[in-house]
């Protein structure tokens, strides 16, 4: 644990200097896997021989006059199971890819090596990134470091709870409505949900396109800022790539706040959040106004009805996307089935879990002949009126901020049989993620011993105000030091 809570350019530092090895690195991560995994549950698969070989490559090029330096150099790193490794498992958590191993990498996990991270594995999640909890594994669900009787969060459970328990040194999520962000908060943890477009999607396994997006999960936000400028950038391979240029992340985390216009709505601190979490977040304003920003109460007035468009949109992409699960091509195949239809019929019901087919139920009734109207063409409109929200408030406010998750982390068990008590913890996050705009959850408090996140919200393609701000508030405070006792 020691060596992973130091600053990156400390490690930097050592690594040019010979006081500490990539090697070295990679084998602290496995040995804390090894200690600490069977308790958490975060990996689904290892890849030590690989690690350890890319490590010592690193090494050896490190020895060399003038050897390359990457941006993540000899960073032990977990990849969530739904992003594409090339020889290594990629299930999505789910029996219907068990064994599924993809023959490229995805754009991130190639930039990251690029960047000179070592993969360790693959990372336990909610099946096809559909849950809140990460109870929704097909194999094991994953535990809160800081209380292993409560969930990590979901869907990138998994990939919080590693950086928690402190088995890498930063993993990458992917958040469609808030999968990057809550779980960060309830694992005590940094998660940035980038602007939609910045990080390409390509070797992303789709749930919802037009919504999923790939982001880190660190310890703090300098971390954040350095594995977003390894990531992201226009991709030709994903067609909703966004093709602008890529500030520096890292200059941007000046610790200066003076002036900067923060808007509170209103919606986000009302029925439903817990006193203890409105409390942490009316502290953290507080800090800001001791650094000399400034906030107001506002209004995202369509706030109530974006859970209900989230759930049409979110299900009726997942209903098209899932189609291609069909027994023929990969993935699981049912034996001695009549008919097509009755492979077809066979294999999704064999191979997906029912938080899944509850979903692509709901999304293929929300498309259906008659329902169409009513339902996913209505969401869509409701979708602009909330990114409308957005888009006024943040004209006139440097940033957004309220709370992250409305509770702190909840009892395993505790929600899985209400569906509907589930979605509610997103409330918060999935109005940020109809908007396409970015956001990050930072530790800001606790409550009753377990960590809640404060979410800031900023203009589309502007990180570095929402980094900026993250950093400054995090100079101030010292949760984002706090670890899990394990």
């Amino acid at each position: 644990m020691a060596t992973f809570d130091m600053r990156l350019q400390d490690i930097h530092t050592q690594l040019r200097a010979g006081e500490l090895s990539a090697v070295e690195l990679v084998e602290a991560s496995l040995r804390r896997i090894a200690q600490t995994d069977e308790r958490i549950g975060a990996f689904l698969t290892l890849d030590e021989e690989r690690a350890r070989q890319s490590a010592a490559a690193l090494d050896a090029r490190l020895r060399q006059p003038g050897g390359e330096q990457g941006l993540l150099l000899g960073l032990p790193v977990g990849i969530k199971d739904n992003i594409s490794t090339e020889g290594l498992a990629t299930t999505c958590a789910s029996r219907f890819l068990q064994g599924f191993t993809p023959i490229y990498d995805a754009t991130v996990v190639h930039k990251l090596a690029a960047a000179q991270a070592v993969t360790i594995g693959k990372l336990n999640m909610d099946e096809f990134a559909m849950g809140g909890s990460n109870e929704n594994s097909a194999y094991r669900a994953t535990r809160n470091p800081w209380d292993v009787t409560r969930v990590p969060g979901g869907s990138s459970g998994g990939s919080a709870a590693a950086v928690a328990a402190g088995q890498v040194y930063f993993a990458l999520g992917s958040d469609t409505g808030g999968s990057i962000r809550q779980p960060a908060s309830y694992c005590g943890v940094v998660g940035l949900k980038p602007t939609y477009g910045l990080v390409s999607r390509y070797g992303l396994v789709a749930f919802a396109s037009s919504l999923d997006q790939i982001g880190p999960i660190t310890k703090n936000v300098e971390d954040a800022a350095y594995v977003l400028q390894a990531i992201a950038g226009y991709d030709e391979r994903d067609s909703t790539s966004a093709n602008v240029d890529i500030p520096d992340y890292v200059s941007a985390l000046s610790g200066e706040v003076k002036g900067m216009r923060i808007g509170v709505p209103k919606e986000y601190l009302g029925a439903g959040i817990d006193p203890a979490v409105k409390e942490a977040v009316m502290e953290a304003l507080r800090v800001y106004e001791s650094m000399g920003a400034e906030w107001e109460e506002i209004s995202l007035p369509h706030t109530e009805y974006a859970i209900a468009a989230y759930y049409v949109l979110a299900s009726s992409e997942a209903s098209s996307n899932l189609a291609r699960f069909d027994g023929v091509r990969y993935g699981v195949r049912a034996d001695n089935p009549d008919n097509l239809i009755d492979l077809y019929r066979k294999s999704r019901s064999q191979g997906f879990g029912p938080e899944v087919k509850r979903r692509i139920m709901l999304g293929t009734y929300a498309l259906s002949s008659g329902y169409y109207d009513a339902y996913y063409l209505k969401a869509q409109k409701v979708r602009t009126l909330i990114k409308r929200d957005f888009d006024e408030a943040l004209s006139r406010y440097d940033v957004i901020i309220g709370p992250t998750a409305p509770t702190p982390a909840f009892r395993i068990g505790e929600q899985i049989g209400d569906p509907l008590t589930m979605y509610l913890n997103d409330i918060c996050t999935i109005p940020v993620s109809l908007a396409g705009v970015p956001a990050i959850s930072v530790p800001c408090g606790l409550a009753d011993g377990l960590p809640v996140g404060l979410q800031i919200i900023g203009k589309a393609f502007d990180e570095r105000t929402v980094l900026r701000a993250a950093h400054a508030y995090e100079q101030h405070t010292e949760y984002h030091n706090l670890r899990p006792q394990l």
